[in-house]
């Protein structure tokens, strides 16, 4: 079971798991499967997006060179750095010789020359350029050395595992580098490693992904062949005569990457009704092998696996229907379910165990209140998993006044007083 992601509805559903354990807590194995796909790789793992449970596995935690999908951690980064105003989509990035240098995909940018940040952008999350990672680790950090260093803390920061280790902003073997590194090793990832990076990406970042679903696009306006994504999945491909075979419905990223050492690799990723998978393959033996074996993870998922309603938003929880508020002019006030949560799921099983409330300490359910405020919440067990929304009052809570509330006491004392000589006779 697994929550949903991150516009509309999905927005709420995202909330509520934050509420339970933080989006990013290690996520359980959900009836992660490790029967045989046929998959013809190395390692692969599927993952809900929401959530990170697993819903299908093959050696994920096996550590292995990702080849170009390092560049997924480049990305994140040059995403954080936008976000917190240290640089924009604006920003003039230098050439350095050591980018238009860099063998491999891209060498489209020239020695000396500056480039808009978005098309350099455009250039590392399209046609996968290793000139443009170096470019933007430089225009970050001062240096690709200093940028892995900042990529290995946000890898620790993030929860990677340990076996996740980078000594450049490329995923180029340490022996193809044009200058050497100071950080020992060579960059090395999990299946699992990959899959929870792309899912810091969509859920944190989804802006990259208006990026990794272009199929193609000139780096500049005078070149007379454009860039053409790597990613042969992107959905916007099933117009394309030579690239339609490869087309699936939803994919919209994420990264491919290809060495000598580390196979074909490719971390995908696809939403179909409202649902996002991501999926990672790791040393398959073929540009077409990384996108066959995807395509197996990624049916499995769809077909298997479906969003389910669990608690609606703005409905009344069937056991509580009002919160009584000790100093508020009106003491019970109606309550209501706060924010929708829905899970995936096998498809045909409802795992829906029990659901209960709490409410808050009577200290914290003080007056005044406005709409919407939480006052408790509700907890819902799926699959074996506890799920938590808030309990909100549906309506402004105005404190009582001294007077009011003066009163109230001399009522509740001949109350109490009168009932305690009732029950004297009883």
């Amino acid at each position: 079971m697994m929550l949903g992601k991150r516009t509309g509805r999905m927005a709420v559903i995202l909330s509520c798991s934050m509420l339970v354990q933080g989006l990013f807590a290690a996520a359980p194995h959900v009836r992660a499967e490790t029967g045989d796909l046929g998959l013809k790789v190395e390692s692969a793992v599927l993952i809900d997006a929401a959530t990170g449970s697993v819903l299908y596995e093959l050696k994920k935690d096996d550590p292995r060179p990702p080849a170009s999908m390092a560049k997924m951690m480049t990305e994140y980064l040059v995403m954080e750095q936008i976000e917190s105003g240290k640089i924009s989509w604006e920003d003039m990035v230098m050439t350095s010789k050591t980018a238009a240098d860099a063998i491999g995909s891209g060498q489209l940018m020239a020695e000396g020359e500056t480039y808009n940040l978005r098309k350099v952008f455009e250039l590392l999350s399209i046609y996968s350029g290793n000139d443009a990672a170096i470019a933007l680790a430089e225009h970050i950090s001062g240096s690709q050395d200093e940028f892995a260093k900042l990529m290995n803390e946000t890898a620790n920061k993030i929860g990677l595992s340990d076996k996740a280790h980078f000594i450049n902003a490329t995923g180029l073997d340490r022996k193809d580098m044009v200058e050497q590194p100071s950080i020992e090793g060579e960059t090395i990832m999990t299946a699992y490693d990959a899959a929870l990076l792309a899912r810091r990406i969509v859920t944190e970042h989804r802006q990259v992904l208006d990026y990794t679903k272009i199929p193609q696009k000139k780096f500049n306006d005078t070149d007379k062949e454009p860039m053409v994504n790597w990613n042969y999945m992107v959905e916007g491909n099933k117009d394309n005569v030579n690239l339609r075979k490869y087309a699936y419905e939803g994919l919209d990223g994420l990264k491919t990457g290809h060495t000598k050492i580390a196979g074909y690799n490719f971390t995908g990723t696809a939403e179909r009704d409202g649902m996002r998978l991501i999926s990672v393959v790791m040393g398959a033996k073929s540009i077409d092998g990384r996108f066959v074996e995807t395509r197996k993870l990624l049916d499995y998922g769809f077909n298997n696996f479906e969003l389910k309603t669990v608690l609606v938003a703005k409905t009344e929880h069937p056991e509580i229907k009002t919160v009584h508020i000790p100093n508020a002019v009106k003491r019970d006030v109606p309550v209501l379910i706060g924010e929708g949560l829905e899970v995936v799921g096998k498809k045909g099983e409802d795992q829906t165990e029990a659901i209960g409330y709490k409410l808050f300490e009577e200290s914290k359910l003080a007056a005044p209140l406005k709409a919407g405020d939480p006052v408790g919440t509700v907890t819902v067990k799926y699959a074996g998993r506890d799920f938590e929304v808030p309990l909100i009052v549906t309506e402004d809570v105005e404190k009582a006044g001294w007077f009011k509330m003066f009163m109230r006491g001399i009522g509740d004392f001949f109350s109490n007083l009168f009932s305690g000589i009732v029950g004297l006779f009883n």
